[in-house]
């Protein structure tokens, strides 16, 4: 079942993130998030954009979700959308309906691009965007560095 986070998911939802964090340079976070930090964040994002989660057996085993692409007005209908799996589940399409979903939702609010960050390697991230009709527009390089390890990040983007 996909539905719209809640306050009570970030357990679940740190639990999936967390492992990310400590594990893989798929996100540039090197400090696990607190339980009451993700609260915190989901409050954030669902003050204006979409945060969902998919759940099964009443536990949360992937989310997705929009920040805001950049600060200024301008580029109030571009957001950068995230997803993120618990580490067992990719390969089973919940992604794929996590992020169609978030399009959906993106849509019906009335934006106009999705800009997906991609910390490069990562072949299922870059297959599912472009499953999803997200086109690469950009790869920076060496931006990053986790693990003593420089990381390009590449871009693709959608249109909603």
């Amino acid at each position: 079942m996909i539905r719209y986070a809640e306050k009570r998911d970030a357990e679940d939802i740190c639990n999936i993130y967390n492992y990310y964090v400590v594990n893989t340079t798929i996100t540039f976070e090197e400090q696990v998030v607190s339980i009451e930090e993700m609260r915190d964040r989901i409050s954030e994002i669902l003050e204006r954009l979409p945060y969902l989660v998919f759940e099964e057996d009443g536990k949360v085993i992937g989310y997705a979700y929009a920040t805001k692409w950049k600060a200024r007005s301008a580029y109030k209908y571009s957001v950068e959308t995230t997803v993120y799996l618990h580490k067992d589940r990719s390969g089973f399409g919940i992604g794929t309906k996590l992020y169609q979903s978030l399009l959906e939702e993106l849509k019906f609010k009335g934006l106009h691009r999705a800009i997906g960050g991609v910390a490069l390697p990562n072949k299922a991230s870059v297959s599912l965007h472009e499953k999803l009709g997200f086109k690469k527009v950009a790869e920076f390089g060496e931006v990053g560095n986790k693990f003593n390890k420089w990381i390009n990040v590449g871009y693709w983007e959608y249109t909603i």
